[in-house]
């Protein structure tokens, strides 16, 4: 049974800038996915759409412990990321929405969230195909000279794909740069982790190519935040990759159309005494890190940044019929439209 995280007085590990920092962009994360979910429901978003509602520590944990220039990429439950890493939440808006303002001008949707100027190489829709890529956005720092990393997400549905052994075998073979991250929420689309895996504990196939490899706490964004700092020293020495198993849930089903009859409504509930924005806010009450008024401020901020980006993607413009033709070649004269 989960234990209610004010059982007793959390130490301060970190500065108080740090804390506020979890609290401030998992809020924002959370915020700005209910909103979403009720869009969503009024058909103003539409397609496809997977809320990361309850693993938010799992990205924002990440960002506290890596720069700028480390690189970035997941899977399709992808908005959350961006938003920790400071894209424009309209912009987030505005591709949910699927308007020409959108971080993909409105040709992506949900799934494919990108910012190249933070260096977030974006969400993939087909399952595992990302972690190849992101072992070669490592490589690529490799090859160059540079003490940067990449960090590679994919949920425990995507383990079982062969590309995503191929590509472990690799970082360990050439010393790669980068952080593998299984976001464990326990299901992948609706089915158990027990059910499709003969192992459970899905860190341990890192070990199978000698790459170090550790469970962690994915409600608890200090532990998530200690995990990558770790592997991000690791890597930038030159030791190579690592695998952390984030153990994690989401509140939500795998997507908006999901009925979520494979779990029962006292399991969510006994995960949401874990939430991990509650348990930071409690760690920064209990210690006096922030007031009564400063926390107020961060939540009404929070809430004009989600009901701002609202009203940017509803009064963006929809993409032209012609930007189909647009971005498909870097050669913006290149012939790809015969007559």
């Amino acid at each position: 049974m989960a234990k209610k995280t004010a059982a007793t007085k959390s130490k301060v590990k970190y500065p108080k800038e740090t804390y506020r920092f979890w609290y401030e962009s998992m809020l924002l994360m959370r915020r700005f996915e209910e909103k979403a979910g009720q869009l969503y429901g009024q058909q103003k978003i539409r397609g496809f759409c997977h809320l990361y509602i309850g693993q938010e520590a799992c990205a924002s944990g990440s960002i506290s412990a890596l720069t700028k220039d480390d690189k970035w990429i997941t899977a399709y439950r992808c908005h959350a990321h961006p938003l920790g890493l400071g894209t424009d939440p309209g912009a987030v808006m505005a591709e949910l929405f699927g308007k020409a303002t959108g971080t993909t001008k409105g040709k992506g949707g949900s799934m494919h969230i990108f910012d190249k100027e933070r260096n977030f190489a974006g969400g993939h829709g087909i399952v595992g195909a990302q972690v190849p890529m992101g072992l070669g956005l490592g490589f690529a720092e490799k090859y160059k000279g540079t003490k940067n990393l990449a960090i590679c997400y994919m949920g425990d549905g995507a383990v079982r794909q062969g590309a995503v052994h191929e590509a472990m075998n690799l970082a360990m073979l050439f010393k790669t740069p980068v952080i593998f991250v299984i976001e464990n929420n326990g299901y992948a689309m609706g089915t158990s982790v027990a059910r499709t895996s003969n192992v459970t504990e899905l860190y341990q196939i890192g070990e199978a190519y000698d790459m170090p490899s550790f469970p962690v706490d994915g409600m608890n964004v200090e532990a998530v935040h200690e995990a990558v700092s770790e592997a991000a020293d690791r890597a930038r020495r030159g030791d190579g990759p690592t695998l952390l198993e984030m153990r994690t849930y989401r509140y939500k089903g795998h997507s908006m159309s999901d009925p979520q009859k494979y779990r029962t409504k006292e399991e969510v509930e006994e995960y949401k005494q874990r939430d991990p924005i509650e348990q930071v806010l409690a760690t920064i009450r209990e210690n006096n890190l922030l007031t009564e008024e400063e926390i107020d401020a961060i939540i009404k901020k929070v809430k004009k940044q989600v009901d701002d980006a609202v009203k940017f993607a509803e009064e963006s413009p929809w993409p032209d019929g012609q930007d189909a033709f647009k971005d498909v070649y870097v050669q913006e004269d290149y012939p790809f439209v015969m007559e």
